[in-house]
């Protein structure tokens, strides 16, 4: 059978795409780039915001003009909307969230433990989704109670996978050639809690028992951190990039959103960061008209990401989730002042990243290489990213996909680096 895996929004459901193509490769099937080449197409909604719901219905409605032979549906749109989801032309079966894990085992009619025998390496997904890095799932849901996040009414409560499986599906990664290692979770900074371990220990335990070139970690939420976390990049095989998402600079609208941070502690944290990691990449997210969210309560934000200096960051629109308790709070902030403030942050964020990356022109940074495009009179057209998260771009005599480099950064390109392959 020929299957076309798509997924709309976060690392985690990639990670979790991933994870179905080993799964059906296992069974002798094939995975094709093209929804109209598929007897079978799964896709992976979000809900994280409106535009990502309405997006999530929009793949599945393409991959039904496309011909597709039969489409499953899974995901959290799908599963907060499952009638919605069965409605939409061509669905054959949506699948919650809570089966997800067992999705292909589910469809294939074999029984859930089929899998949890011997992985099966990895290889990247074909068409857009054939990227270097391998995106791996080690905790799913979340415990907090951040009043705008959907999420964790579609995902449910946190929950960790065992450092065994984690470790077998870093190793079968490996195995399948991959140079970059991304652990994703709903709220990956809780990792083990469940157990009475700590995120910590499943890092020190990748790094000391695999020989992986670069490891990565996800979006870290603050209060999961203290100074003495940062001691892992002592180990120049984790990437010095953090992604902290802050949501507001605001300690009011902090309190409504019930995010257990402050801006204080968050900028001792950063500072603590940037102490103990040389040249970190510090990352993050920002809502923009928030309930409530007055011009005051904005221009706090404003000034407090200007002084953070983040390497860059993500603006989203607030958007209202039925079954949030944002979405019942008063003083909703009007579309047009949404916008406006979301555009000033974007160009804020837009200015940061610039700064931070015009520090490596001139520098050689190693960069594994992503994508791959032929040019007639200079060979390929490389681009790909450094450990800080920054992309670059260069030219090589033959493509170099899936390939570590040391380039010699030249210049500045609009979202990114230029550079020059040195020679080893």
């Amino acid at each position: 059978m020929k299957i076309h895996l798509d997924t709309i929004g976060c690392r985690l459901n990639q990670a979790e795409i991933e994870q179905m193509a080993r799964q059906f490769r296992a069974e002798g099937h094939t995975l094709v780039s093209q929804a109209a080449e598929a007897d079978l197409v799964v896709v992976n909604t979000c809900a994280v915001t409106s535009e990502a719901a309405a997006d999530s219905r929009q793949k599945i409605r393409q991959a039904a003009r496309a011909g597709a032979g039969e489409i499953i549906v899974t995901g959290c749109w799908s599963s907060l909307q499952p009638q919605q989801a069965a409605e939409l032309p061509r669905v054959r079966r949506v699948i919650p969230n809570e089966r997800k894990d067992h999705l292909v085992a589910e469809v294939l009619g074999l029984p859930a433990e089929h899998f949890d025998l011997e992985p099966l390496a990895r290889e990247a997904l074909p068409g857009l989704r054939q990227r270097t890095r391998a995106f791996i799932k080690v905790q799913d849901g979340c415990d907090n109670a951040c009043t705008f996040c959907i999420t964790t009414v579609a995902r449910g409560a946190g929950r960790s996978r065992p450092i065994a499986e984690v470790l077998a599906d870093v190793r079968a990664a490996l195995t399948g050639g991959t140079q970059e290692v991304v652990l994703t979770g709903v709220h990956l900074g809780s990792w083990g809690q469940d157990f009475g371990q700590s995120l910590s220990v499943l890092v020190r335990a990748i790094l000391n028992e695999m020989d992986i070139p670069r490891l990565r970690l996800s979006s870290l939420e603050p209060w999961d951190l203290n100074e003495d976390f940062f001691s892992l990049w002592e180990n120049p095989r984790l990437l010095p990039h953090l992604h902290l998402p802050l949501q507001s600079g605001s300690a009011s609208v902090l309190k409504r959103m019930l995010r257990k941070t402050t801006p204080a502690s968050f900028r001792q944290l950063v500072q603590a960061a940037r102490a103990a990691i040389p040249a970190v990449a510090i990352t993050t997210d920002v809502i923009a008209g928030f309930p409530g969210e007055t011009e005051e309560e904005f221009r706090e934000t404003l000034d407090f990401v200007r002084e953070i200096g983040f390497a860059g960051g993500h603006v989203f629109t607030y958007s209202s989730r039925p079954g949030t308790p944002a979405a019942r709070m008063k003083n909703h902030v009007s579309g047009e002042v949404k916008r406006t403030r979301s555009a000033q942050l974007r160009t804020l964020f837009a200015e940061l990243s610039e700064t931070y990356r015009k520090q490596f022109v001139g520098d050689t940074l190693s960069v594994l290489w992503e994508t791959t495009s032929e040019l007639d009179e200079w060979g390929w057209q490389m681009e790909g990213l450094t450990g800080n998260y920054i992309r670059v771009s260069a030219h090589a005599p033959s493509p170099r996909w899936n390939v570590v480099d040391r380039v010699k950064i030249t210049a500045l390109s609009p979202d990114g680096l230029r550079g020059e392959i040195v020679a080893s």
